[in-house]
Protein backbone atom coordinates (compact mmCIF):
# COMPACT_ATOMS: atom_id res chain seq x y z
CA UNK A 1 0.00 0.00 0.00
CA UNK A 2 1.45 2.99 -0.62
CA UNK A 3 2.35 5.83 1.75
CA UNK A 4 1.02 8.66 0.58
CA UNK A 5 -2.45 9.67 -0.27
CA UNK A 6 -3.58 10.58 -3.39
CA UNK A 7 -6.33 13.41 -2.53
CA UNK A 8 -2.64 15.29 -1.11
CA UNK A 9 -1.22 15.28 -4.39
CA UNK A 10 -1.21 19.15 -5.35
CA UNK A 11 -2.04 20.09 -8.88
CA UNK A 12 0.64 20.02 -11.65
CA UNK A 13 1.71 23.54 -12.39
CA UNK A 14 4.37 22.01 -14.85
CA UNK A 15 2.63 23.91 -17.90
CA UNK A 16 2.90 26.98 -16.43
CA UNK A 17 5.48 29.21 -18.41
CA UNK A 18 7.16 30.10 -15.04
CA UNK A 19 7.66 26.40 -13.69
CA UNK A 20 9.30 25.21 -17.19
CA UNK A 21 13.06 24.66 -17.57
CA UNK A 22 14.97 27.40 -19.28
CA UNK A 23 17.12 24.98 -22.10
CA UNK A 24 19.91 27.58 -22.21
CA UNK A 25 20.56 27.01 -17.90
CA UNK A 26 20.25 23.36 -18.36
CA UNK A 27 23.83 23.00 -16.86
CA UNK A 28 23.94 26.19 -14.72
CA UNK A 29 25.91 23.86 -11.93
CA UNK A 30 28.65 23.57 -14.45
CA UNK A 31 28.96 27.33 -15.41
CA UNK A 32 31.49 29.37 -14.26
CA UNK A 33 30.96 32.10 -12.35
CA UNK A 34 31.32 34.38 -15.56
CA UNK A 35 28.93 32.30 -17.61
CA UNK A 36 25.89 32.32 -14.32
CA UNK A 37 26.10 36.02 -14.62
CA UNK A 38 25.98 36.29 -18.20
CA UNK A 39 23.02 34.33 -18.35
CA UNK A 40 21.18 36.02 -16.11
CA UNK A 41 22.21 39.34 -17.77
CA UNK A 42 21.38 38.11 -21.11
CA UNK A 43 17.67 36.66 -19.80
CA UNK A 44 16.89 39.92 -17.65
CA UNK A 45 16.54 41.45 -21.62
CA UNK A 46 13.71 39.80 -21.24
CA UNK A 47 11.71 41.99 -18.56
CA UNK A 48 11.55 45.16 -20.42
CA UNK A 49 10.11 43.43 -23.69
CA UNK A 50 7.47 41.88 -21.48
CA UNK A 51 6.61 45.19 -20.20
CA UNK A 52 5.96 46.69 -23.48
CA UNK A 53 4.29 44.18 -24.88
CA UNK A 54 1.46 44.76 -21.85
CA UNK A 55 1.25 48.66 -22.16
CA UNK A 56 -2.20 48.67 -23.90
CA UNK A 57 -3.30 46.47 -21.04
CA UNK A 58 -1.59 48.59 -18.31
CA UNK A 59 -3.14 51.46 -19.87
CA UNK A 60 -6.30 50.28 -19.46
CA UNK A 61 -6.55 49.19 -15.85
CA UNK A 62 -5.12 52.70 -14.94
CA UNK A 63 -7.24 54.19 -16.97
CA UNK A 64 -10.49 52.32 -15.29
CA UNK A 65 -8.72 52.87 -11.80
CA UNK A 66 -7.79 56.35 -12.35
CA UNK A 67 -11.22 57.90 -11.85
CA UNK A 68 -11.98 56.04 -8.35
CA UNK A 69 -8.68 56.69 -7.22
CA UNK A 70 -9.14 60.99 -7.81
CA UNK A 71 -12.85 60.49 -5.96
CA UNK A 72 -10.30 58.93 -2.69
CA UNK A 73 -10.77 55.57 -3.43
CA UNK A 74 -7.58 53.42 -2.71
CA UNK A 75 -5.33 51.22 -4.52
CA UNK A 76 -5.12 47.58 -3.13
CA UNK A 77 -2.81 44.87 -3.62
CA UNK A 78 -2.93 41.26 -2.93
CA UNK A 79 0.09 38.49 -3.16
CA UNK A 80 1.78 35.75 -1.71
CA UNK A 81 5.36 35.17 -1.10
CA UNK A 82 7.75 37.83 -3.55
CA UNK A 83 4.73 39.00 -5.39
CA UNK A 84 2.71 39.82 -1.54
CA UNK A 85 6.31 41.43 -0.84
CA UNK A 86 7.01 43.62 -4.11
CA UNK A 87 3.07 44.66 -3.32
CA UNK A 88 3.85 45.88 0.35
CA UNK A 89 6.95 47.31 -1.06
CA UNK A 90 5.34 49.47 -3.63
CA UNK A 91 2.39 50.68 -0.79
CA UNK A 92 4.87 51.45 1.65
CA UNK A 93 7.04 53.71 -0.70
CA UNK A 94 3.68 55.81 -1.52
CA UNK A 95 3.48 58.10 1.67
CA UNK A 96 6.95 59.45 2.19
CA UNK A 97 7.07 59.86 -2.04
CA UNK A 98 3.61 61.55 -2.60
CA UNK A 99 2.48 62.23 0.64
CA UNK A 100 -0.40 60.28 0.28
CA UNK A 101 -2.60 59.54 3.56
CA UNK A 102 -1.78 56.88 4.84
CA UNK A 103 -3.80 53.61 3.56
CA UNK A 104 -4.66 54.80 -0.13
CA UNK A 105 -2.34 52.24 -0.95
CA UNK A 106 -2.48 49.04 0.95
CA UNK A 107 -0.60 46.25 0.64
CA UNK A 108 -1.70 42.48 2.06
CA UNK A 109 0.59 39.74 1.71
CA UNK A 110 -0.59 36.35 3.05
CA UNK A 111 0.96 35.41 6.41
CA UNK A 112 0.82 38.81 7.07
CA UNK A 113 4.02 41.27 8.11
CA UNK A 114 5.60 38.32 9.26
CA UNK A 115 5.80 37.34 5.65
CA UNK A 116 8.07 40.11 4.73
CA UNK A 117 11.12 38.37 6.52
CA UNK A 118 9.93 34.96 7.03
CA UNK A 119 8.49 32.34 4.46
CA UNK A 120 5.20 31.69 4.87
CA UNK A 121 4.10 30.12 1.57
CA UNK A 122 1.86 27.48 2.92
CA UNK A 123 -0.53 30.24 3.75
CA UNK A 124 -1.03 30.58 -0.31
CA UNK A 125 -2.73 27.50 -0.59
CA UNK A 126 -6.27 29.42 1.66
CA UNK A 127 -9.06 30.97 -0.42
CA UNK A 128 -10.21 32.96 2.23
CA UNK A 129 -6.99 34.07 3.68
CA UNK A 130 -7.41 37.18 2.90
CA UNK A 131 -11.09 37.91 3.09
CA UNK A 132 -10.73 39.43 7.20
CA UNK A 133 -8.41 42.02 6.24
CA UNK A 134 -10.65 42.10 2.83
CA UNK A 135 -13.64 42.92 5.04
CA UNK A 136 -12.18 45.59 7.36
CA UNK A 137 -11.54 47.82 4.39
CA UNK A 138 -15.07 48.07 3.49
CA UNK A 139 -14.03 48.00 -0.08
CA UNK A 140 -16.85 49.81 -2.78
CA UNK A 141 -16.83 51.06 -6.24
CA UNK A 142 -14.06 53.53 -6.09
CA UNK A 143 -11.75 51.08 -4.73
CA UNK A 144 -8.97 48.90 -7.21
CA UNK A 145 -7.69 45.79 -5.78
CA UNK A 146 -4.77 43.96 -8.00
CA UNK A 147 -3.94 40.49 -7.34
CA UNK A 148 -0.26 39.54 -8.11
CA UNK A 149 0.51 35.90 -8.82
CA UNK A 150 3.54 35.15 -10.94
CA UNK A 151 2.06 31.78 -12.36
CA UNK A 152 -1.51 33.42 -11.99
CA UNK A 153 -3.07 30.14 -9.77
CA UNK A 154 -2.47 31.25 -6.30
CA UNK A 155 -5.61 30.77 -4.03
CA UNK A 156 -5.04 33.42 -1.47
CA UNK A 157 -4.52 35.92 -4.50
CA UNK A 158 -7.87 34.49 -6.71
CA UNK A 159 -10.18 33.98 -3.69
CA UNK A 160 -9.33 37.87 -2.77
CA UNK A 161 -10.68 39.10 -6.18
CA UNK A 162 -13.65 36.67 -6.01
CA UNK A 163 -14.26 38.40 -2.70
CA UNK A 164 -14.02 41.49 -3.63
CA UNK A 165 -16.01 41.11 -6.90
CA UNK A 166 -18.94 39.52 -5.13
CA UNK A 167 -19.09 42.98 -3.20
CA UNK A 168 -22.17 45.10 -3.43
CA UNK A 169 -20.57 47.75 -4.67
CA UNK A 170 -17.51 45.85 -6.55
CA UNK A 171 -14.02 47.41 -7.02
CA UNK A 172 -12.16 47.34 -10.08
CA UNK A 173 -10.02 43.71 -10.06
CA UNK A 174 -7.16 43.18 -11.79
CA UNK A 175 -4.72 40.17 -11.94
CA UNK A 176 -0.96 40.66 -12.72
CA UNK A 177 0.56 37.35 -13.79
CA UNK A 178 3.77 36.23 -15.65
CA UNK A 179 2.36 33.65 -17.71
CA UNK A 180 -0.70 33.38 -20.13
CA UNK A 181 -3.53 32.31 -18.21
CA UNK A 182 -7.45 32.66 -18.59
CA UNK A 183 -8.87 35.75 -17.23
CA UNK A 184 -11.25 34.31 -14.38
CA UNK A 185 -15.03 36.54 -14.54
CA UNK A 186 -14.16 37.74 -11.52
CA UNK A 187 -11.51 39.59 -12.91
CA UNK A 188 -11.88 42.97 -14.95
CA UNK A 189 -7.95 43.20 -15.84
CA UNK A 190 -5.62 40.53 -17.10
CA UNK A 191 -2.33 41.75 -17.29
CA UNK A 192 0.67 39.15 -18.69
CA UNK A 193 4.05 39.68 -18.09
CA UNK A 194 5.42 37.01 -20.38
CA UNK A 195 9.19 36.78 -19.13
CA UNK A 196 9.19 33.44 -19.75
CA UNK A 197 11.31 30.41 -17.91
CA UNK A 198 13.82 31.58 -15.03
CA UNK A 199 17.95 30.50 -15.30
CA UNK A 200 16.68 28.75 -11.74
CA UNK A 201 13.48 27.26 -12.74
CA UNK A 202 10.51 27.82 -10.82
CA UNK A 203 12.61 31.13 -9.47
CA UNK A 204 10.05 33.96 -9.84
CA UNK A 205 11.85 36.22 -7.85
CA UNK A 206 13.97 36.53 -11.03
CA UNK A 207 12.76 38.11 -14.29
CA UNK A 208 9.18 37.78 -13.07
CA UNK A 209 9.75 39.51 -9.87
CA UNK A 210 11.52 42.06 -11.67
CA UNK A 211 8.68 42.46 -14.23
CA UNK A 212 6.37 42.82 -11.48
CA UNK A 213 7.59 45.61 -9.65
CA UNK A 214 8.13 47.44 -12.70
CA UNK A 215 4.83 47.04 -13.22
CA UNK A 216 3.36 48.20 -10.14
CA UNK A 217 6.15 51.08 -9.97
CA UNK A 218 4.53 52.44 -13.17
CA UNK A 219 0.75 51.63 -11.84
CA UNK A 220 0.90 53.66 -8.92
CA UNK A 221 3.29 56.55 -10.43
CA UNK A 222 0.91 57.37 -12.82
CA UNK A 223 -1.85 57.52 -10.44
CA UNK A 224 -0.10 59.93 -8.79
CA UNK A 225 1.16 62.05 -11.46
CA UNK A 226 -2.84 62.59 -12.54
CA UNK A 227 -3.65 63.00 -9.13
CA UNK A 228 -1.88 66.01 -8.67
CA UNK A 229 0.92 64.82 -6.69
CA UNK A 230 3.87 65.59 -9.31
CA UNK A 231 4.74 68.42 -10.99
CA UNK A 232 6.86 68.92 -13.68
CA UNK A 233 9.13 65.34 -13.13
CA UNK A 234 9.27 66.69 -9.46
CA UNK A 235 7.76 64.91 -6.11
CA UNK A 236 6.28 68.22 -4.76
CA UNK A 237 4.17 66.74 -2.63
CA UNK A 238 7.06 64.40 -0.69
CA UNK A 239 7.15 64.46 3.22
CA UNK A 240 10.67 65.86 4.19
CA UNK A 241 10.87 63.10 6.98
CA UNK A 242 14.62 62.56 7.31
CA UNK A 243 17.70 64.48 6.04
CA UNK A 244 17.93 63.23 2.62
CA UNK A 245 13.89 64.00 1.56
CA UNK A 246 14.65 67.76 3.68
CA UNK A 247 17.74 68.31 0.88
CA UNK A 248 15.16 67.37 -1.87
CA UNK A 249 12.11 69.51 -1.13
CA UNK A 250 14.87 72.31 -0.95
CA UNK A 251 16.27 71.67 -4.24
CA UNK A 252 12.89 71.21 -5.66
CA UNK A 253 11.85 74.63 -4.44
CA UNK A 254 14.97 76.27 -5.73
CA UNK A 255 14.38 75.14 -8.81
CA UNK A 256 10.98 75.87 -9.62
CA UNK A 257 11.43 79.38 -7.41
CA UNK A 258 14.95 80.32 -9.14
CA UNK A 259 16.39 80.47 -5.93
CA UNK A 260 19.43 79.84 -4.38
CA UNK A 261 19.68 77.14 -1.60
CA UNK A 262 19.63 78.97 1.53
CA UNK A 263 16.97 81.32 0.51
CA UNK A 264 15.17 77.89 -0.62
CA UNK A 265 15.29 76.77 2.60
CA UNK A 266 13.91 79.70 4.34
CA UNK A 267 11.08 79.67 2.15
CA UNK A 268 10.07 76.16 2.97
CA UNK A 269 10.59 76.63 6.50
CA UNK A 270 8.48 79.86 6.31
CA UNK A 271 5.97 77.20 4.54
CA UNK A 272 6.15 74.64 7.39
CA UNK A 273 7.99 72.43 4.92
CA UNK A 274 5.44 72.31 2.60
CA UNK A 275 7.35 72.48 -1.15
CA UNK A 276 3.63 73.18 -2.64
CA UNK A 277 2.93 75.78 -0.78
CA UNK A 278 6.64 77.61 -0.24
CA UNK A 279 5.86 77.45 -4.61
CA UNK A 280 2.73 79.30 -4.17
CA UNK A 281 3.87 81.55 -1.89
CA UNK A 282 7.24 82.71 -3.94
CA UNK A 283 5.09 82.83 -7.15
CA UNK A 284 2.11 84.69 -6.54
CA UNK A 285 3.07 86.72 -3.28
CA UNK A 286 0.89 84.73 -0.85
CA UNK A 287 1.07 84.16 3.16
CA UNK A 288 1.14 81.14 3.98
CA UNK A 289 -1.91 80.89 4.85
CA UNK A 290 -3.62 82.57 2.20
CA UNK A 291 -1.42 79.86 -0.20
CA UNK A 292 -2.73 77.04 1.62
CA UNK A 293 -6.09 78.54 1.02
CA UNK A 294 -5.51 78.29 -2.15
CA UNK A 295 -3.68 74.95 -2.90
CA UNK A 296 -6.73 73.40 -0.71
CA UNK A 297 -9.86 74.99 -2.95
CA UNK A 298 -7.51 73.37 -5.96
CA UNK A 299 -7.55 69.98 -4.78
CA UNK A 300 -4.25 70.85 -4.07
CA UNK A 301 -2.75 70.83 -7.51
CA UNK A 302 -0.21 73.18 -8.10
CA UNK A 303 -0.61 73.75 -11.33
CA UNK A 304 -4.16 74.64 -11.68
CA UNK A 305 -3.22 77.17 -8.30
CA UNK A 306 -0.47 78.63 -10.04
CA UNK A 307 -3.20 79.20 -12.47
CA UNK A 308 -1.42 76.75 -15.12
CA UNK A 309 -4.64 74.54 -15.59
Amino acid sequence: MSGSNVTDTPPDRSSLLTEQRHPRSMGLHRMTVGEIVGLIQSEDRAVPQALERVKPALVGLIAAAEPGFLAGGRLVYVGAGTSGRLGVLDASEAPPTFQVEPGRVVGIIAGGDAALRRSSESREDDPAGSHEELHRLQLGRHDTVIGIAAGGTTPYVLGALRFAKALPEPPVTALLVCTPVDRPPFVDHRIVLETGPEVLTGSTRMKAGTATKLALNTISTTLMVRAGKVYENLMVDLRASNAKLRDRAGRIVATLCGLDRARAFDLLQGAGGSVKTAVVMHRLGLSRQCAQDRLDRCGGRLDVALGES
